[in-house]
């Protein structure tokens, strides 16, 4: 049995529906789910399974129709709209497929923007090292390729030193050989960091740089599986 102390994330019969007039949309069916401190997870799916329905449950950026969800000893299907903002700030870091930074600040002041109002943060130089562009800390972003781009967003998550670290299709947008580069940064931030991470993506390939895969499929979870050998993303086929 695991060890409960070791436990992040701990969700149990979690539903959502969303309601559009008569017609109700079951996104999430009765979940459960546990992760781990430190953990790299890899969330599969179609379109349209809820997979990332329940990132952002479990984000703290929506809320569930059912069933409970806790981070650590905190439920956060309990908390009001003022807790789960501090939530969000205090313990998670987002990643999303489109980069959202500003475009007149520097990748440094792009990630000093989360630094300024974390509780416990890294230096922005800091978290730029751990993504590989301390080379690039002083280019706007129109200076940078996309790869480069995802990655100032990536040191912007970790930059607040959260928890977790939460991706939705991180490399949706990029090319294999630079989606390549972007993974290598997020391994590299959870063995250095100790983030439990949670990975969505349409690419089955990146499966393999897991510890643990969940497969989604109409608001369920359908399989779940362990690599006993995790791959590095320079060896993943794409």
């Amino acid at each position: 049995m695991p060890d409960p102390s070791d436990t992040v994330f701990r969700a149990t019969g979690l539903t959502k529906v969303y309601r559009n007039g008569a017609l109700e949309v079951h996104a999430l069916r009765g979940i459960d789910f546990t992760a781990r401190k430190g953990e790299f997870i890899v969330i599969l799916g179609p379109s349209g399974s809820g997979k990332s329905t329940f990132l952002n449950i479990v984000g703290g950026l929506d809320s569930a129709s059912g069933g409970e969800v806790w981070f650590e000893e905190h439920q956060l299907t309990a908390l009001g709209e003022a807790e789960l903002t501090q939530y969000r700030r205090d313990h998670v870091g987002f990643v999303f497929q489109f980069y959202n930074l500003v475009p007149s600040l520097t990748a440094r002041e792009n990630v000093q923007l989360v630094t300024e109002i974390a509780r416990r943060p890294m230096r922005a130089e800091d978290a730029l090292a751990l993504v590989g562009l301390s080379d690039r800390a002083n280019h706007f972003p129109a200076q940078l390729s996309g790869g480069e781009q995802q990655r100032v967003a990536i040191a912007r998550a970790i930059a607040k030193n959260p928890e977790v670290l939460l991706c939705d299709e991180p490399t949706g947008a990029l090319d294999s050989a630079t989606g390549i580069k972007v993974l290598e940064a997020l391994t590299q931030v959870n063995r250095a960091v100790g983030a439990t991470t949670l990975v969505i993506t349409h690419n089955a390939a990146i499966r393999d740089i897991a510890d643990r895969v969940i497969r989604f499929a109409d608001g369920r979870i359908v399989e779940e599986t362990v690599n006993p050998v995790k791959k590095q993303p320079s060896e993943v086929a794409w």
